[in-house]
């Protein structure tokens, strides 16, 4: 058998892969570049409607998508999930785990029901995801999770529940990395990116994004294509012996 080449090592070829999130944004970058790379792709959301762009961006690379409508907050919308890949495709080899809310909500005055709603979807969604996922994974699959900066640093807002649910990714991801990457061959890292632009950036006080650029090392926000292509290596073989491992994606925003 030949040896892969190092520029192999990158592909995802007939690799099944779950992005979660998948209606907008991040999750539609990442399934096309999964796509590009070689993958078959199972999209899941909350809005169901807005799958379907995302699935003909899979297509059009030639690779098969499947759509789920659901909510990762629901342990059962999660065994659904991981239900439709194997009933589609027979497995899982990749989750990337990338549905996430945000919120700014001063600490004074954010609510219960406010605070438990984003771990819910953040956190807990990203675990029940895990959970159903890792049934079908065989050895040599990977889950990624799709932290943020906001676990690492504070950027100034007002977004307690959501810097304790990217914390808390982190540490799940470390927490999975021990139990499963021995005993079921299945690594387990986090992904934190900085600025892009996406549709929860839209949620950010006007001229907020460009008061911070001139702090960054890089003095820019980052271009999808640049976080997807990390995203197609820690799911890759050639990623194979990183786990349990946090790549902080930011412009140099966390060294300042």
């Amino acid at each position: 058998m030949t040896e892969p080449t190092v520029l192999d090592r990158f592909r995802l070829d007939d690799k099944v892969v779950v992005v979660t999130g998948a209606s907008s944004g991040l999750g539609v970058a990442f399934a096309r570049a999964c796509a590009e790379a070689g993958a078959d792709v199972v999209l899941a959301a909350r809005r169901g409607d807005r799958l379907k762009a995302t699935a003909a961006q899979v297509e059009e690379q030639g690779r098969r998508a499947v759509t789920v409508e659901a909510d990762v907050s629901r342990p059962q919308d999660a065994q659904r999930i991981a239900d439709a890949a194997v009933e589609a495709f027979g497995r899982v080899d990749v989750l990337i785990n990338n549905a996430g809310i945000a919120s700014a909500v001063p600490a004074s005055r954010e609510t219960p029901d406010q605070f438990r709603e984003i771990l819910d979807v953040n956190l807990n969604g990203a675990y029940w995801m895990a959970q159903a996922c890792g049934k079908v994974m065989p050895r040599g699959s990977s889950i990624l999770n799709i932290a943020s900066v906001a676990g690492l640093v504070s950027g100034g807002l007002p977004q307690a529940a959501y810097s304790a649910s990217k914390a808390g990714l982190m540490g799940l991801t470390r927490d999975l990395a021990v139990q499963w990457t021995g005993r079921k061959g299945i690594r387990v890292n986090a992904l934190a990116p900085g600025y892009f632009p996406t549709e929860m950036g839209e949620q950010f006080p006007d001229g907020y994004v460009e008061t911070r650029m001139p702090l960054l090392p890089a003095g820019r926000a980052g271009d999808l294509a640049e976080l997807a292509a990390c995203v197609v290596f820690l799911s890759s073989p050639a990623a194979g012996y990183i786990t349990g491992a946090t790549l902080v994606v930011d412009g140099g925003m966390t060294i300042i």
